[in-house]
Order: structure tokens, then C-alpha cells, then sequence
């Protein structure tokens, strides 16, 4: 998820109890718990190469997660003299869980078992950034303030203050929430996913089948049904009848030397250990071949987003140019 959310999901766990595990500067060491993963974001820019290698690697594993806790642990004691304690730590713990739990959410995934494996682990239910979510906590940051508000009024104070209670109350509506949403998400997931495998698509008797959120509605997804020689992206509407026929057919490159040549580069091979969804593109051009690989989950054949690796291929099998991201080609013939 976006560091907005977690720095709110971070919140929300202070204020329902974990912050006051310590004395002083527990929302901070809270927020500070639920980015904390997210620390490997300095080990390249995001879109970077090295942003893709190493994001939600290490950091983000469950078996670095007790040794992640203790950094926000000892940022908060630096800024705000937070208390370092056993309470505090398992709080600064669970911040750091809630973090993992939320990326494991959405599409782009989390390597949560390295290093005993690197798969990516992603249940395809939230986009990166999840205005519901969004909402949910930022009602449950306004409601204690506009509460105080009224009850100063009311009384005829000018103190404005918020007392501890109404933000414990919200803060343990908003987890609330965020589970039942999430929960309501999953449902609905499984349910467009079990629409699209109850047809059948040209006899292809077992067709890979996914369903990505699209747009704001968790009723309404992405599908994407894969055969043995077509790739199908079809919006499936839960509030009405699903119909493949709405949707586009793709058909990915056949195996070739250009192919083979741009999959021994560099940045195809990082690429191809984090695309979930992998599609192969070929497009002729003057005098050369223009090979992208693109993940599904990103995009789709015809406007592949952020998630693609692109390269330039002369006749005889040599690269041009290999990059992840696009590359801008010549002239297409």
C-alpha cells in the first residue's frame, strides 16, 4: 500500500492502545513501525531496476520483521524520548506486521518467506493505493476533532480539546472497518474469479484465470483468462451477467531468437523474477526487433503501464539496447 495508509493504519494502532506502551511519542513510533518496511525504498529510485530487485525483499520478510521493529523503536526514542521496553517493542512489532499484511493485499505482492523462498505472494484484492481504505481512516481522524469541536460549543468552552476516548473509539472503528473491507474485497475477489473458470473459452478445458481490482468499485474487475494460444482481458461486473465477448484477445509472441536473445539480458532476467503475469510482444521495425515483455498485472498488451522490459534486437540475434521500462523505438515499419 502507499505510505499514507500505513502511516494512518500506524495511527490507528496508537490510538486504539499500542501507543501507550510508552510514555511519550507513541503515534510517532506507531507511524514510524507501519513505514518501517518500507526503509528499503533507498536501495534504488522507484521505477528503478534496483527499485523492482530489492523492494519488498528482505525488509519486508516475516523472518527480518523482529529486527525491522526495532528501528522505529530507536527513531522515536531520538526524536521523542520514546520509552524502550518490551511493550513498546512488541507494539513497534505489530506495527511492522500490519505493514506486511496490508502489501499483501494488493497486487503488486511481498516476498514474505524469504529466505527460505522467493515467491511473491500477493492476493490481487486492493490496488496500491485504496481510497476506501483512505477514507475510512481519514473519517476516523476527523470525527474525534469535529466531535471536540461540538462539545466545546456546546458547553461554551474554548479549550477545543480532544479527549483520549472518542479517538480510541474511532481508531477501533476504522480497524474494524479496514477488516471488513478487506474481507468484503476477498469475497468478491473469489467470486469474479470462480465467473470467469465456470466458462469455457475456445475447448481450452483449463484456462488460468485472474481477476485484478479496476477502478474504485470492489464489485468491478480486471480479467485476464490465459489459454494455451490467447490472452483474454474482459471487465467482469459482479451486479451483472459476465460476457467474454466484451472483452479483448491477445496473442503472445512465439517462441524466437529475438526472444531468446533479449531473455538472456540483464534486466529481462530481473524483470522475469518479479512478473507475476508475463506477456511477450514482438514488433518489427526498419532494421530491427522491438521484444517487450509485460506483466498483466500492470497493464495490458496494448498499454502496458510501469511493469515492462523492453529491447531493441538486430536480425542476427544481437541486442541493441535492454532496459526495463520503455524504450523509444525508431520508426515503426
Amino acid at each position: 500500500m502507499d505510505n499514507i495508509t500505513h502511516a494512518l493504519t500506524g495511527l490507528m494502532l496508537a490510538r486504539a492502545g499500542l501507543g501507550r506502551t510508552t510514555p511519550r511519542g507513541g503515534s510517532l513510533m506507531m507511524m514510524l513501525a507501519a513505514n518501517a518496511p518500507d526503509l528499503d525504498v533507498f536501495l534504488g529510485l522507484p521505477g528503478s531496476l534496483a527499485y523492482m530487485e530489492y523492494h519488498r525483499g528482505y525488509a519486508h520478510s516475516l523472518i527480518v520483521a523482529p529486527v525491522i521493529a526495532v528501528i522505529p523503536l530507536l527513531l522515536a526514542r531520538w526524536i521523542r524520548g520514546a520509552s524502550i521496553n518490551w511493550l513498546s517493542y512488541l507494539a513497534c512489532l505489530a506495527g511492522v506486521l500490519s505493514h506486511l499484511a496490508l502489501d499483501l493485499t494488493n497486487v503488486y505482492g511481498v516476498r514474505l518467506l524469504l529466505p527460505f523462498s522467493s515467491r511473491w505472494l500477493h492476493l490481487d484484492i486492493t490496488n496500491i493505493i485504496d481510497p476506501w481504505i483512505l477514507l475510512i481512516f481519514l473519517i476516523a481522524v476527523a470525527a474525534p476533532a469535529l466531535s471536540g469541536l461540538v462539545n466545546s460549543e456546546i458547553r461554551g468552552s474554548t479549550s477545543g480539546g480532544v479527549s483520549e476516548g472518542p479517538k480510541r473509539a474511532w481508531a477501533w472503528v476504522a480497524l474494524i472497518a479496514l477488516l471488513g473491507y478487506e474481507g468484503f474485497r476477498y469475497s468478491a475477489h473469489q467470486r469474479a474469479v470462480a465467473i470467469m473458470s465456470a466458462y469455457r473459452y475456445s475447448g481450452d478445458s483449463m484456462p488460468r484465470v485472474w481477476a485484478m481490482p479496476d477502478g474504485v468499485s470492489p464489485l468491478s474487475w480486471r480479467g485476464i483468462v490465459e489459454t494455451t494460444d490467447s490472452v483474454l482481458n474482459v471487465p467482469v461486473d459482479l451486479t451483472a451477467d459476465y460476457d467474454p465477448a466484451l472483452g479483448r484477445v491477445a496473442y503472445p509472441a512465439p517462441e524466437s531468437p529475438a526472444l531468446d536473445a533479449a531473455r538472456a539480458t540483464v534486466p529481462f532476467q530481473a524483470f522475469a523474477r518479479f512478473n507475476q503475469l508475463p506477456f511477450w510482444r514482438v514488433t518489427p521495425m526498419d532494421d530491427l526487433v522491438r521484444v517487450d515483455l509485460i506483466d498483466l498485472r500492470f497493464g495490458t498488451p496494448w498499454q502496458p503501464g510501469f511493469a515492462v522490459a523492453s529491447a531493441l534486437v538486430t536480425p542476427d540475434g544481437h541486442v541493441r539496447d535492454a532496459r526495463f521500462g520503455m524504450v523509444l523505438p525508431p520508426r515503426v515499419r
